[in-house]
């Protein structure tokens, strides 16, 4: 499903942003894990705004990224983002970017966790008076919903840096993507549309990527870390 329209009532959070070298390829196109990186980071931005510094912890369940024309580097951007979904510790969060010729939209459901045990952490009050106005009364389930990878999957060799890691401890959800952008090395498409589900937390190190026609699954000693399924 496609990012739905901002809604016409509740919070929407708004950001400038101009890309810069480290977001652009050679070409100048602007790098998936970019865009994945300025997701986060517009999320912070509006929990800083909105005032929300309750104690906790928030990692990405699933993401998805639906490009219709590629941020250049250099192009003035607008980053638009709402709550458009909430649920007793999880919320989905919708982010558009325009500007220059880029267009693009995100959804992405985000898991509240304690920060000691990382067991999920249920809202208090002030949060769901910040986002409920916005998500409508529309839910933001965490089930899984990709599958385990066939047993005859392609294997190809990746591996994540030190330099990946982020506060939380494990490589930062906007670094999954650079797999796709390996196999997009040279490439130049117009459109791009795929999405990531996160299942467990991956350390710097070797990893496998499993291919299966448009699906993908990054494994580490024999478990599943995350899979990508391309839409476009």
């Amino acid at each position: 499903m496609r990012p739905e329209a901002e809604p016409e009532r509740g919070r929407v959070f708004t950001e400038a942003l101009t890309p810069g070298i480290a977001d652009a390829t050679a070409s100048g196109r602007v790098r998936l894990d970019a865009i994945a990186r300025w997701l986060q980071d517009v999320a912070f931005h509006d929990l800083l705004d909105a005032g929300f510094e309750e104690a906790g912890v928030w990692i990405v369940r699933r993401c998805r990224i639906t490009v219709d024309s590629f941020p250049r580097f250099g192009e003035r951007l607008d980053l638009r983002t709402f709550c458009s979904g909430l649920g007793r510790f999880s919320a989905e969060r919708r982010t558009a970017i325009s500007g220059g010729s880029a267009a693009v939209d995100a959804v992405a459901l985000w898991i509240w966790l304690e920060a000691e045990t990382l067991r999920p952490l249920r809202f208090p009050l002030s949060f769901v008076d910040l986002y409920g106005e916005s998500a409508g009364g529309r839910g933001a389930g965490v089930r899984l919903r990709h599958p385990d990878p066939p047993s005859d999957a392609d294997r190809t060799p990746f591996a994540f840096r030190v330099a990946d890691l982020d506060v939380a401890g494990h490589v930062n959800n906007s670094h999954y993507w650079a797999a796709l952008e390996q196999e997009l090395a040279g490439a130049e498409p117009e459109r791009f549309d795929a999405e990531i589900e996160y299942r467990e937390p991956a350390e710097p190190g070797e990893v496998t990527i499993l291919g299966a026609g448009e699906r993908r699954w990054i494994t580490a000693d024999g478990r599943v870390r995350a899979s990508i399924v391309q839409l476009a």
